[in-house]
């Protein structure tokens, strides 16, 4: 048995409060309450680093902090609720909530169609209670599962997340604990899993007191672009092991979040024997067994390391599945034109085909942007691999934060959304992509401490430096900045709401034609790239679709040297698309010859 496996913060019960809180090196430390009188209590220490005390008849929503032994008062490394901001002391909350979801299993990865959102600019309200407004359009697009990014307290009242400093307390300006579960419970009732984006690589700049309890919660072996690197494999790491268990376990377990996304995993580092990847994972397939439902842990990764999603049968990790960068870059480049940064890997459609055929396009070849032989084949199935044509990332790190809506003409958008929702990839939307949302995702936070914030502003600029503006350059710590990131909801105006219309059939056509629902590698065949088209051949033992793609700006003719006579069944340049005609041809017969209309999809079933 692990003595270090428990859970830490304040564990509210009707008639008592446990307090947890692991400082292995303090030699005092006391529990503060701060109402309705100041009352100090002391904790007690055992060998393992944990000091405890249990306080009888607290209310929930009592106002503590901890007192270090140098006298120095701080809010709780766990704290479950800050609501005056992480400067401020922590909040007792209960687990209490009336779910309504008790039918509710889970979902398999691979028949979702994943919708990230941010939760600050989602809707106008900028919190939970908006969120839940929105799931019945969300439904009704076919949306099955909803990735929030992350949550967890950050300083300030806007940031992406990612700047999170109290991994278990949900951010005081989107609503509180009661607010999510409502929300969660409530997609549940739609069929609509809800997957969480966390951050266990390292925490942000501005009120992390991890450190503080113990500097063992970091270590200097390893770094990351963003802060201090968490302590997974060194001396004194069992603690920190727990915290991140821990934080796991009250998301997936009392939250009943269907899943967790794992941010910038290859930023993880652990040299130990059990990798924290792999007991995160096993500690998931144990809850697992206990609620009979299904969870999830899907990974950022940018190493094409197929070993985190390997069966650990077969000596991998066992998770569930990965984020394919490559997909997208694939995509961009050819869509775009654009080939600097990370893009000047791609740009060639046969690097599309090879993200389709391969999934990793890079996998044992050279790359000139890494200036080494990089990455692995892929294994397992399409079904545990997520692409997607725009994220928060590939948006939002970009100097003006454009969407492709920006940048590509109406034909091009049908085209990037087919190319993601007709594979047999996971498929992941961004808020607003599927009716054309103009308005920008840009890098926005604020921050309580004005030094850090002129660095971040200073330091954006200076990264983008290169980038000729004909405008003031958008300043992150600008509540104009943050505003315009919102969505604008013109899905029922033109030309958003032909948009809306086409991604609503393609997600359908996905969802419901038995051919879109094969996953394995044998069950695709791509075909050698002509001219700017891919060709896909998708099938089952006794069904087979037909998949056009035209990435150019003029007619190609397409052969059809399948052996099978096939009839159309979707083309995004009909005029019911907002296309610029439709296509004269219902069939194409073996050694037939049709043309396919640029930057457009056709798709054409087995007769």
């Amino acid at each position: 048995m692990n003595p270090f496996l428990r859970p830490v913060g304040a564990l509210y019960q009707n008639d008592k409060t446990i307090f947890v809180v692991w400082a292995p090196e303090q030699k005092q430390l006391s529990l503060k309450i701060l109402e309705p009188a100041v009352v100090l209590y002391p904790m007690q220490s055992d060998e393992w680093g944990y000091w405890t005390v249990t306080v009888p008849d607290l209310q929930e929503g009592t106002l503590y902090k901890y007192v270090l032994e140098n006298g120095a008062e701080y809010p709780d490394p766990a704290s479950r609720s800050q609501p005056r901001g992480v400067h401020g002391p922590s909040e007792i909350i209960a687990k209490d909530f009336s779910w309504t979801d008790n039918n509710w299993q889970g979902s398999l990865l691979e028949e979702l169609v994943i919708y990230e959102l941010h939760t600050g600019t989602f809707t106008r309200e900028g919190n939970f209670q908006g969120m839940l407004a929105k799931l019945d359009y969300l439904k009704a697009l076919g949306i099955n599962a909803i990735e929030l990014m992350p949550i967890a307290q950050f300083s300030g009242t806007r940031n992406w997340g990612y700047d999170g400093v109290f991994p278990f307390a949900i951010q005081n300006s989107y609503g509180t604990a009661h607010d999510l579960k409502s929300l969660i419970d409530a997609a549940h009732q739609r069929n609509i899993a809800v997957l969480l984006d966390v951050v266990y690589n390292h925490l942000g700049p501005e009120g992390n007191i991890l450190k503080i309890f113990t500097p063992h919660y970091f270590t200097d072996k390893y770094h990351t672009p963003w802060g201090d690197a968490l302590n997974f494999d060194g001396p004194y790491s069992d603690g920190v092991r727990n915290f991140f268990i821990q934080n796991v376990l009250q998301w997936l377990e009392e939250f009943h979040f269907d899943g967790l996304r794992l941010d910038a995993v290859h930023a993880i580092n652990d040299q130990g024997a059990v990798h924290i990847m792999q007991e995160i994972n096993e500690t998931v397939k144990r809850l697992e067994k206990q609620t009979g439902k299904k969870k999830l842990i899907i990974i950022e990764f940018d190493l094409n390391d197929p070993r985190y999603i390997r069966p650990k049968e077969k000596g991998g990790y066992g998770l569930s599945g990965q984020w394919v960068d490559e997909f997208h870059h694939a995509l961009h480049s050819v869509l775009t034109g654009e080939t600097n940064g990370y893009y000047e890997d791609f740009g060639a459609l046969s690097h599309l085909a090879d993200a389709y055929r391969n999934t990793y396009v890079y996998n044992g070849n050279y790359s000139k942007h890494r200036k080494k032989i990089f990455g692995a084949p892929a294994e397992n199935s399409f079904g545990q691999y997520i692409v997607f044509s725009q994220n928060h990332d590939h948006i939002g790190n970009r100097p003006l934060g454009d969407r492709l809506t920006v940048t590509l003409s109406p034909e091009a958008l049908k085209l990037a959304a087919a190319t993601v929702l007709l594979s047999p990839y996971v498929p992941l939307l961004f808020m607003g992509e599927e009716y054309g949302e103009k308005n920008p995702f840009q890098f926005f936070a604020n921050y309580e401490d004005q030094n850090l914030g002129q660095k971040t502003s200073e330091g954006r600029k200076k990264e983008f430096a290169y980038f000729n503006f004909k405008e003031d350059f958008p300043d992150p710590l600008s509540e104009d900045t943050f505003q315009h990131s919102k969505l604008s909801w013109k899905y029922t105006e033109s030309p958003g709401a032909c948009l809306y219309a086409y991604y609503k059939h393609l997600i359908r056509f996905r969802k419901q034609h038995p051919v879109m629902q094969t996953r394995e590698r044998d069950q695709l065949l791509v075909h050698p790239v002509s001219g700017s088209m891919i060709t896909l051949e998708r099938f089952t033992a006794n069904e087979r679709l037909l998949i056009v793609l035209n990435f150019g700006k003029r007619k190609e003719v397409f052969y059809n040297q399948t052996g099978h006579a096939y009839r159309k069944i979707l083309d995004s340049s009909d005029v019911q698309w907002n296309g610029p005609q439709s296509v004269i041809y219902e069939s194409v017969n073996p050694g037939q010859s049709v043309e396919v209309f640029p930057l457009s999809v056709s798709v054409f079933q087995s007769l």
